[in-house]
């Protein structure tokens, strides 16, 4: 066999191989955590220990069960804003209501869900065999980005005070 046969029959058996997948088959090409071990990148430093006011105080051991290390982060956020993290969302009624002003769909999730779908159907799979790095969302989505130094360009164009940004990218 000469060498442009082998490269031929090379690409030929990648192919092949390649389209022995399913379209929403995509274990080979995404690199996710599947596995029951441990995930390195959901190990949240906890907060520090501190020595209680009263050793009484301390829950019972509950394993498996939350610490009094634990992050909060909701709560944490509530008590830096000066609130009170005990208060709940009873106190959410006004910026629920100005939140629904115009009104809410029932079905938003639905809607939104089907309207990506066939928006990515019809932009998002350039790439079918997905050599290139990427994927649907940012395929299908690029031309609705904002680039925001043209945007700051053109407002200063039009004498639109812009707040200092970073130098642009290289």
């Amino acid at each position: 066999m000469t060498m442009p046969h082998k490269t031929v029959l090379s690409l030929l058996v990648v192919t092949v191989l390649a389209g022995c997948g399913g379209r929403d088959d995509v274990t080979l090409s995404r690199i996710r955590h599947t596995g029951n071990g441990p995930d390195e990148f959901s190990i949240i430093p906890s907060k520090p220990l501190q020595t209680p006011e009263s050793y009484a105080s301390l829950p019972a051991p509950n394993p498996g069960g939350a610490n009094l290390t634990d992050q909060n982060p909701l709560a944490d956020g509530v008590v830096a804003l000066g609130g009170n993290p005990a208060g709940g969302a009873t106190n959410n009624g006004a910026l629920v209501n100005h939140a629904n002003r115009y009104g809410a769909a029932p079905a938003i999730r639905q809607t939104l869900a089907a309207e990506d779908k066939e928006l990515r159907r019809q932009h998002g799979r350039v790439d079918v065999l997905r050599f290139l790095p990427g994927d649907d969302y940012v395929q299908a989505y690029r031309r609705d980005w904002l680039d925001a130094y043209a945007e700051e360009e053109r407002l200063r164009n039009r004498g639109v005070l812009t707040p200092a940004s970073p130098p642009a990218p290289e």
